[in-house]
């Protein structure tokens, strides 16, 4: 009896560490693919953006440590792409990065502006290749998909009086007074931009910014683990984030139409 307990034992020993090892091998293996997410990005948006001439990327090579021309590169591409904005006849969102502003503008004219109050940028835009940047960020950037904590149109259910002596004014609230702003705009070249309210004093504002962040991680998480498994190197997304106030982050979410067009100064 104590031999096959003894036996059993030592089976069990084995098949915990052959589980063991399967997991640190998986895990090491999803690690990797992980690291190389950014890099794979990088060499799409190369292939996507990338100067096809060969005299003007030398050009740019020579002139890449010189911060002032890195500063008029960036510039010129966000002025190109305000120009194909103009020409359009819908709202839009500029992001002017150094100025720390974002505005909502129409046709070149200004119609709002928000201080950001925090930002934080991805490293592969902040210290990426220049004459990338240029060529991604030289034409607008378009909203394919948004998430939000509120709804962008809110909608109210109103029943229409027999006649004037029925008519009641409306006094139904905006409920998005009281609840947090965070809100995800991804660009069609998997850029995503997010908003965050900077009102997040109370608890539940805090609470409501941390699920709303935790949300998209799991997401993130789980389709990185699909890609793995299928032995494909998971999605990268190069992101900016802003802070601004809660009453400007529901501005520009509201007033930018679905599928809008973003203007970005890094």
């Amino acid at each position: 009896m104590a031999e096959i307990n003894k036996k059993t034992g030592s089976g069990a020993r084995v098949f915990l560490f052959v589980i063991g090892g399967i997991a640190a091998v998986f895990l090491i293996y999803y690690t990797v693919m992980s690291v190389l997410s950014p890099y794979r990005k990088l060499k799409e948006l190369r292939e996507k953006y990338g100067s096809t001439q060969k005299d003007q990327a030398a050009a740019d090579s020579a002139f890449r440590k010189d911060s002032l021309y890195i500063s008029s590169l960036r510039e010129r591409a966000f002025l190109q792409s305000k120009i194909s904005l103009a020409e359009t006849d819908s709202i839009y969102i500029t992001l002017d990065l150094p100025d720390s502003t974002a505005n909502l503008e129409i046709s070149g004219v200004n119609v709002h502006t928000a201080k950001i109050r925090k930002m934080r940028v991805s490293r592969i835009l902040r210290s990426g290749d220049e004459t990338l940047i240029y060529s991604m960020l030289s034409s607008p950037l378009t909203i394919v998909k948004d998430y939000a904590t509120i709804k962008k149109e809110p909608l109210m259910i109103k029943m229409a009086p027999k006649d004037t002596s029925e008519y009641k004014p409306d006094i139904m609230p905006d409920t998005s007074d009281v609840e947090p702003v965070n809100l995800l705009l991804e660009m069609n070249n998997g850029m995503r931009i997010y908003f965050y309210q900077a009102d997040d004093t109370t608890t539940a504002s805090r609470n409501n910014r941390f699920m709303f962040d935790m949300n998209e991680r799991v997401k993130d998480a789980l389709s990185s683990l699909k890609s793995v498994i299928s032995f494909k190197v998971p999605e990268y997304h190069p992101f900016i984030k802003i802070t601004l106030r809660k009453a400007d982050a529901k501005i520009m979410y509201r007033a930018v139409p679905r599928n809008g067009q973003i203007a970005v100064y890094l």
